[in-house]
């Protein structure tokens, strides 16, 4: 019974450490002196493809559950690593007392700046993870949308993901349908009515003709991020002639991530068209 009790215990541990690797403090060495973690989640033996996962949280926190962790899982299951940024957010404090007026706190570019450096890490350490360095996209869900599309608009050619997947996303900054929690939160309380600042960090306004391919997905019925954010991202995406894909769903919501049980058996289809949209991304490699 006891060989048994150990056998067991052995196997179990050998499926959560083939779950997820040690996180990575991904700022440790550098001038930047901040903690911010990702953790990865290795696919043994299947495809080359990278993604760095961005939860949501209407950049002041995280859903590191439906869009963090069951994503990952999902995405090492169908053979691609994942790599689940817990990149800065404001945080409660400055949601609740607005202290950003008086102190610089969270706020734009940090979350930009982990992005990018996630991207860089995962990039360098390719060959022994056995991933390739080209095939290294972001994957992010409402807020975290925003921030994987930002990096495809605003990063250097080298630097930006090779794809990028905004899943329910923020997109605008400007027009009527702006998500205002996340505006505030990426702005800062005393520069969210910038001008300067709304125009950069309008999507819709800055896709560069060279923009990597982009998975676009949300429901007609989000309550919290108005579709029409979507629809704005779609429009400009097309008037640039970038290869994507928008997929808008009638019924789902927000929020259901990768989850089995959230949003609708309608906007949960998203999963599979995204390993059929990836494989056929890279069908020729």
């Amino acid at each position: 019974m006891n060989s048994a009790i150990r056998i067991v215990t052995a196997i179990l541990f050998a499926i959560i450490a083939t779950t997820a690797s040690a996180r990575i403090n991904i700022w440790e060495g550098t001038s930047c002196h901040k903690e911010v973690w990702m953790t990865p989640y290795l696919a043994k033996g299947g495809t080359d493809i990278a993604v760095i996962v961005c939860p949501g949280g209407s950049y002041f926190w995280h859903d590191m559950n439906a869009e963090g962790r069951c994503v990952a899982e999902w995405l090492q299951a169908n053979g691609i690593s994942a790599f689940v940024l817990k990149y800065r957010t404001a945080q409660t404090p400055a949601f609740v007392l607005r202290y950003r007026y008086l102190f610089r706190g969270v706020r734009y570019p940090d979350a930009q700046d982990d992005l990018r450096q996630a991207l860089k890490i995962v990039r360098s350490r390719a060959s022994e993870l056995g991933i390739d360095p080209k095939k290294v996209g972001a994957m992010g869900f409402s807020a975290g949308g925003h921030l994987v599309m930002s990096g495809a608009e605003l990063f250097s050619s080298s630097e930006r993901p090779s794809f990028v997947a905004p899943i329910y996303p923020v997109v605008t900054m400007v027009e009527d349908c702006v998500h205002k929690r996340s505006r505030r939160a990426l702005l800062g309380d005393n520069k969210k009515n910038n001008r300067e600042l709304r125009e950069l960090l309008s999507l819709e306004r800055n896709v560069p003709a060279d923009c990597p391919p982009v998975f676009l997905v949300n429901c007609k019925d989000d309550p919290i991020v108005q579709y029409h954010n979507a629809e704005l991202l779609d429009a400009a995406l097309t008037a640039r002639n970038v290869p994507h894909v928008y997929l808008q769903y009638q019924m789902g919501g927000h929020g259901f991530g990768a989850s089995e049980t959230k949003g609708t058996p309608e906007c949960r289809q998203w999963k599979n068209a995204f390993l059929n949209w990836i494989k056929t991304l890279y069908k020729n490699d």
